[in-house]
């Protein structure tokens, strides 16, 4: 299997000497092409931080993180431009939609920065759009649409230039219950049909539960890890619910 992602002991300091935060503690996985993979943890505990590193948001203290065999660490300036424009996508808790285009111009802008050739354009997002249950909003503006409906915008957005890595940030934050199911399972499809790499940063076991591993932070450092393997959601839903009972401290900083 291909490793999409590689993290080589990283870390990431805030502050100056006299007052240092450590966010990132040697930190150290990998994900393989095609993995669903959740980051869980409660406020505080270093899982935004990781994946604002991850996204070249932010920059590490010191380690190596690889997307491919890209050591992003060292890019700056038009690489790193090149890098995030081509090999990774993104969904928002907030969606980041563009509210003076339609739900299709917000799509086309992800291929059309990156020059896809424009017969190419319209297949490409009525594909996608069908896959994730908005072709009835493409010419929809986003005051017009639901929270589900944005996110799903933003998911096909994030899915349709096959990046190498998809990167979701608390994608069903922002959502009502059975929008934020509709969502997951959308996730769920993208990650089946499209062998779409995601890796989820939540704090929610429910939507951790639709991932195939999902690795626990406490204080900036890897607590656990489970897969989900042959288990049914619910079971896996049941095996998180005891981990983030093991992290300890209140149970809803982390459901």
């Amino acid at each position: 299997m291909d490793t999409v992602l590689k993290l080589n002991n990283v870390e990431k300091y805030y502050g100056n000497n006299s007052n240092i935060t450590k966010a990132i503690d040697r930190i150290s996985f990998e994900v393989d092409k095609g993995e669903f993979v959740g980051i869980m943890g409660a406020s505080g505990s270093g899982k935004t931080t990781l994946l604002n590193c991850i996204s070249t948001i932010d920059r590490v203290t010191s380690g190596h993180i690889y997307v491919g065999e890209e050591d992003i660490t060292k890019l700056k300036g038009n690489k790193l431009n090149k890098f995030r424009r081509e090999e990774l996508g993104f969904i928002f808790q907030d969606f980041n939609l563009l509210d003076t285009l339609t739900a299709y111009e917000n799509i086309a802008l992800a291929l059309s920065i990156q020059n896809a050739p424009a017969e190419e354009i319209p297949d490409r997002i009525y594909t996608i759009a069908e896959q994730l249950g908005v072709k009835e909003v493409l010419n929809k503006y986003t005051y017009q649409m639901s929270g589900g409906q944005k996110q799903r915008v933003a998911a096909a957005r994030a899915i349709i230039t096959n990046p190498k890595l998809v990167l979701a940030d608390e994608p069903t934050g922002a959502l009502d219950s059975k929008s934020a199911r509709f969502l997951l399972e959308s996730l769920s499809e993208m990650n089946e049909s499209y062998l779409a790499t995601i890796l989820m940063v939540t704090h929610d076991a429910f939507t951790a539960s639709y991932a195939s591993r999902v690795i626990f932070i406490k204080d900036g450092q890897i607590f656990h890890e489970i897969r989900k393997g042959e288990d049914t959601r619910k079971q896996f839903f049941n095996k998180i619910i005891d981990v983030v009972t093991m992290l300890g401290g209140d149970l809803n900083d982390a459901l």
